[in-house]
């Protein structure tokens, strides 16, 4: 074989053993960014529901947004199906004088909170706040007037008032309770999304516990 020859050989030769190489160590092409991956995401474990002892004296019960005109088996049927837990739930924080308190969205009224969980006179119902009920209404301080160290939160949605509203007390130290069987949306893919996110954003887990109805004990 001439020296050319030769030379032209080794050169393929080295060509073939860096493509055979290249194919073993690159991995295959990834998508850009989350939404073309959309498809193939999947989604992690359930995270897990602990049971849950309240002290009466220092917990409070907000009950978001649950109202005639979000709470209908046309508009939101996954709500109606929550509402036997949430009376429940109301019933026996009223028997152990745990304190609670309504929030209203939008242009609802008081008298359009859905008759089954209705407030008692006694008992307040907020209105002027976006989905953080710590933001346009001053929450902060009507808990911190009560001595409130305990916040169990249950409404709709569970993407609005319930994240934002649990986020923000977590935030500000309060300890937080979460019911998934309090919490609702449009449809469930919000309501897993906001258990993962109430169990796994920064901050959050110290202070955020996700359980059930029948799990909390006064």
């Amino acid at each position: 074989m001439k020296q050319a020859d030769q030379a032209k050989w080794w050169l393929k030769s080295v060509a073939g053993v860096l493509a055979a190489v290249t194919v073993l160590v690159v991995p295959a092409a990834q998508a850009d960014n989350v939404i073309d991956e959309w498809a193939t995401v999947k989604p992690p474990p359930p995270p897990e529901l602990k049971p849950v002892t309240i002290d009466a004296a220092s917990t409070a019960l907000i009950v978001m947004d649950i109202s005639t005109q979000s709470c209908t088996v046309e508009k939101r049927p996954r709500c109606v199906a929550t509402l036997p837990k949430v009376q429940k739930l109301i019933g026996e924080a009223r028997a152990k004088g745990v304190f609670v308190l309504y929030t209203l969205a939008g242009t609802s009224k008081r008298t359009d909170i859905v008759k089954e969980i209705a407030p008692l006179e006694a008992e307040q119902s907020l209105s002027g706040a976006g989905p953080d009920k710590f933001v346009g209404i001053d929450l902060d301080t009507i808990l911190k007037g009560k001595n409130i160290k305990t916040l169990i939160a249950v409404g709709t949605s569970a993407e609005g008032a319930v994240l934002h509203t649990a986020a923000g007390a977590a935030f500000r130290g309060y300890d937080v309770v979460v019911p998934v069987d309090g919490m609702s949306s449009t449809n469930p893919y919000a309501e897993q999304y906001t258990a993962w996110h109430l169990t796994n954003a920064p901050r959050l887990p110290d202070h955020v516990k996700l359980t059930k109805v029948d799990m909390i004990k006064f």
